[in-house]
Formats: C-alpha cells, sequence, structure tokens
C-alpha cells in the first residue's frame, strides 16, 4: 500500500501546558488531528467552568480549526451548580488524579471513596459526565494500576450508568476489567504498545522514555499492542503526549512525561503495517472515540499519510532550551501527504 486516508484523527488524552510551551508544540497536534482531549492539570489547575472556557478560547486563537474538548480537574470543592454550568457549556468529562500521583496532582482527590466523592460522581452520573481516571495507587510502581483495579470496580458497579475512562492502560492485568464492565473503557498510548522497561532502563536510565504510569513488562506491551492493533471496540487511542523542557527532563527529580506528538499517526501506520492492521487503524484513532465519547464536530479532517521516509526531530527549540520529542531521529517509513 503506497497511501493511506485518514478521517476525523482524535488524540483522546492530550497535555498541551501553557504559554510558550503551548504555542511551540500545539501545531504537532493540529496539523494531523481534528481535536484532542486537553488534560486540565496545568499550574493553575482547570477545576472549574470559567478556567476551562479560558484555556479553551487560549487554544482556539491559536488553531481555530482544532477541536478541544475540554476536561475539569475533579476536586472535592465542585459543587452541582458547578458541573451543571459545565455541561451547559459542553464540558462533559471529569478528569480524576488521585493525589500526588503524576505532573501537577497536588490538588488531585486524597481520598477516592469517601462519601463526598461519591455524592459528586452520582451528580455527575445523573448530568451525563465521563470520568476519565488517572488509575495508579500510591504501592510499588509496576503494580500501581493493578492495585488501583479494585477502585474501576467498585465506581462501576456503584455507579452503573457513569462511563468510566482508564487512562493510558499501561498493565495487561487491566484487560480483565475493561472486558467485565460494560461502563469501564480505555485509551492507549503509542508508548505504551511499543515500549518496555529495558528501553527505560535497559541500556541505561533514558529521562525521555520516563513517564507515570511507568513503562512495564514486555508481556503487558504486547497485551496492550493486540488491543489496538485489532481495534479493541472499548479502547481509543490517546498519545499522553506531556512535553518538558529538557531542563527538567534532566534535573535531579526528572519529570514525568513521553513527549509523542511530533509524528505520532505515522508512527501508528509504521506501526500497524507492521502487524498486518492497517485496516484497523481508522478504529483505533477516531471511529471508537466517536462512538465511545459520543462526539460530534462542525467541522472535518481528512490526512493522507503517503509511504515515503521522514525523520523525527532530534529536538524542538523553545523558551533558549529545547524539548526532545519521542524517537528522536528516527527515520519512518510514512509521512504526511501535504500536497
Amino acid at each position: 500500500m503506497e497511501s493511506i486516508t485518514l478521517h476525523n484523527p482524535l488524540d483522546m488524552h492530550l497535555h498541551l501546558r501553557e504559554g510558550e510551551i503551548l504555542k511551540t508544540i500545539l501545531p504537532y497536534s493540529t496539523d494531523t488531528f481534528l481535536g484532542a482531549v486537553v488534560m486540565p492539570n496545568l499550574k493553575q489547575p482547570i477545576t472549574d467552568t470559567r478556567l476551562a472556557e479560558a484555556y479553551y478560547e487560549t487554544i482556539k486563537k491559536i488553531a481555530n480549526d482544532f477541536n478541544p474538548i475540554m476536561t475539569i480537574y475533579l476536586t472535592n470543592d465542585l459543587k452541582k451548580q458547578d458541573l451543571q454550568q459545565a455541561i451547559s457549556k459542553g464540558f462533559k468529562i471529569l478528569k480524576l488524579y488521585p493525589k500526588g500521583s503524576t505532573t501537577n496532582s497536588s490538588n488531585g482527590v486524597e481520598n477516592i471513596l469517601d462519601h463526598k466523592m461519591q455524592q459528586i460522581l452520582e451528580i455527575a452520573q445523573d448530568l451525563g459526565f465521563i470520568l476519565s481516571i488517572h488509575a495508579e495507587s500510591s504501592g510499588f510502581s509496576l503494580d500501581r494500576e493493578y492495585e488501583f483495579l479494585k477502585v474501576f470496580e467498585y465506581l462501576s458497579q456503584t455507579f452503573p450508568k457513569l462511563k468510566i475512562i482508564l487512562e493510558h492502560m499501561s498493565d495487561h492485568r487491566s484487560i480483565k476489567v475493561l472486558d467485565s464492565f460494560e461502563n469501564i473503557f480505555a485509551t492507549l498510548t503509542l508508548h505504551h504498545i511499543t515500549m518496555d522497561l529495558d528501553d527505560l532502563l535497559g541500556k541505561g536510565l533514558n529521562p525521555h522514555y520516563f513517564c507515570k504510569p511507568i513503562l512495564k513488562t514486555k508481556k503487558d506491551k504486547e497485551m496492550l499492542l493486540n488491543l489496538a492493533i485489532t481495534a479493541h471496540p472499548k479502547v481509543s487511542f490517546g498519545s499522553d503526549s506531556a512535553p518538558h523542557l529538557l531542563s527538567t527532563k534532566l534535573s535531579s527529580n526528572a519529570s514525568a512525561g513521553i513527549f509523542s506528538a511530533p509524528f505520532l499517526l505515522e508512527s501508528l501506520a509504521e506501526l500497524f503495517e507492521k502487524h498486518n492492521a492497517l485496516a484497523n487503524l481508522q478504529k483505533f484513532i477516531s471511529d471508537n472515540a466517536f462512538k465511545n465519547y459520543n462526539l460530534s464536530f462542525k467541522n472535518q479532517k481528512t490526512i493522507v499519510l503517503k509511504k515515503q521516509p521522514c525523520i523525527i526531530p532530534e529536538s524542538i527549540a523553545c523558551m533558549d532550551d529545547k524539548i526532545i520529542p519521542l524517537h528522536a531521529g528516527k527515520t519512518l517509513q510514512w509521512s504526511l501527504d501535504k500536497s
């Protein structure tokens, strides 16, 4: 196959940051994706509708044809009127961060199953929200997602009409929960379906492959890859692209996050072709998301990829510093057709 046409690609988990970093990295998503679920864990978390509207407008001023799908950072302070206001503006995704679990999560939820939080989730269920969860406990790093599965089981059974998303699934043991509960869905990243702990640690620590949830075992990688290339109907693509300046990546407390936004579709096309699964790429990067999140947009986007090599840049200049993309310097076999 010499070319492939993709309709309305969506990234269902994207970190855009703010300020100069936002301006620098946004085009890498808007050039190829119709829209994306934008994460709310900024330095000033997006904890209410007013902040979500302001962030939405900031993004739209840079890329008017792009569709940011805004999320509200879930806290114990959310009230019914806050949730009603968010829904009225079309903001229907709540993002749950366990307190201290990842970047800018100090305002996250400390006790997810306490009475106050369950009251909020009951209202959210009644209003038609989607609950997206960074699914990690505070335990041993390779078991954090697995330990969190009991929370998914409880929430699924307690709020059966609440659609729940297991974000950036990284553990093959989560697949059983995905298949067992009707209202649980998931997103998958490029890095979790193509890399494992050997990539992070096998030849010495590579800080550019450090993320949360951490890369796991070869078995996890292979089983999650199978979900992607078969376009499991309850799974959508979500890059979890999370840029950090090189200076913070190389600091003593290296920031967690992989900047994968550049050349995502080209990388996915190469991966799916390798596994004779190009016919499933459309479902994985678009169709499943439209169905699972009940989405519609006024505009459309068609992307054509051609069988022609391209090279991922070694770095991207930003703020007298730089950001290192995933697989910097790698030659890919597919390119965006800009003709």
